[in-house]
């Protein structure tokens, strides 16, 4: 029996404005409503989750920055965090350097965001900004070491870093442009929900999971079941057990309806 629903949020449980739709909240509430505990288990860091939360249920818990940090609603701060070592971040930084040379370095650490010069962002950045060379700003806080490269194409760069730095770190992409994540070896979204199923007595067969990028596809392989969205990576398809419809197809609120046996009419009424 499925206890647990782990999903990606960006491409898979959000539309492409980045809201929850009508249909969606419904059928988060209704499983929650019936114990069922959704955990959103997302690349994105805690600043980018305020207009979320209220959609995470009663259980409060939520899996950030690819697995890096798990973060407790109810008491606006990190439960746990899982860092890259300082000495780690650096010898992978002085890799990249050298091996794909352009690329430039920010950090998301549980304190919040910094950045070296260079390093352009494509989202507005927070007020709290920390800019500083990399030596200076990576601390034994960093969950997440990213790197962006302007001219290389966004797979190539990922596959071309994991290369360089494999070996020390756990690399993965989830933009459409060529930004490599990075986080500590044996830390992704997978090994961090496992821990937190550990701690709730779920076993692999009782999750059911949902993504679309390459940095799902860890939790997929996972779960005991697991769905790819219609428009996700071809690596996700190629791994997951199912294919949902698409995001803006509330394809995540569609299989889970089936699978829960929801009431189409509570779900559905008025959705948009």
């Amino acid at each position: 029996m499925l206890k647990l629903v782990a999903t990606d949020l960006d491409g898979t449980l959000l539309r492409s404005d980045g809201t929850v739709s009508p249909r969606t909240r419904r059928t988060l509430d209704a499983l929650e409503h019936r114990g069922v505990t959704v955990v959103f288990v997302t690349g994105r860091p805690v600043r980018w989750m305020d207009s979320l939360w209220q959609h995470v249920g009663g259980h409060g818990l939520a899996v950030c920055s690819n697995g890096g940090i798990v973060y407790d609603v109810a008491t606006h701060r990190v439960r746990s965090y899982r860092p890259i070592p300082v000495d780690v971040g650096l010898e992978v930084v002085a890799r990249l350097r050298t091996g794909i040379p352009g690329s430039t370095f920010a950090l998301e650490r549980t304190d919040g965001f910094a950045k070296e010069p260079d390093f352009r962002e494509r989202n507005p950045p927070p007020d709290s900004l920390d800019v500083g060379p990399i030596e200076e700003i990576f601390d034994e806080h960093t969950v997440k070491l990213l790197t962006r490269h302007l001219d290389h194409d966004p797979e190539d760069f990922w596959l071309s870093a994991d290369r360089l730095v494999g070996d020390l770190v756990t690399t993965t992409w989830s933009s459409v442009g060529a930004l490599v994540e990075i986080s500590a070896a044996g830390v992704t979204k997978a090994s961090t929900l496992e821990l937190l199923c550990q701690e709730q007595g779920v076993q692999p067969d009782e999750v059911v999971a949902f993504g679309d990028m390459p940095n799902d596809l860890p939790m997929l392989a996972w779960a005991g079941t697991s769905f790819a969205m219609a428009d996700a990576h071809p690596t996700v398809l190629d791994l997951a057990d199912h294919i949902a419809p698409g995001h803006d197809d509330d394809g995540v609120a569609a299989m889970l309806e089936d699978l829960f046996g929801l009431d189409p009419g509570e779900t559905r009424e008025d959705a948009s």
